[in-house]
């Protein structure tokens, strides 16, 4: 399942992010990142995920 959220997270980080842990504060703060460059949000995306 993991893998599915990464390959999700590297196209629409914030929607990886939203599986991951539903609208918290990481999911905005992935928006926000995602939105200064999409490359950081990939980053964070992946980050949350493999935390969890």
């Amino acid at each position: 399942m993991d893998v599915v959220r990464i390959l999700i997270a590297i196209l629409v980080p914030p929607l990886g992010v939203f599986l991951q842990v539903g609208l918290g504060l990481q999911f905005w703060l992935n928006i926000l990142l995602t939105i200064l460059g999409y490359v950081p949000g990939i980053i964070h995306a992946i980050w949350v995920i493999m935390r969890r």
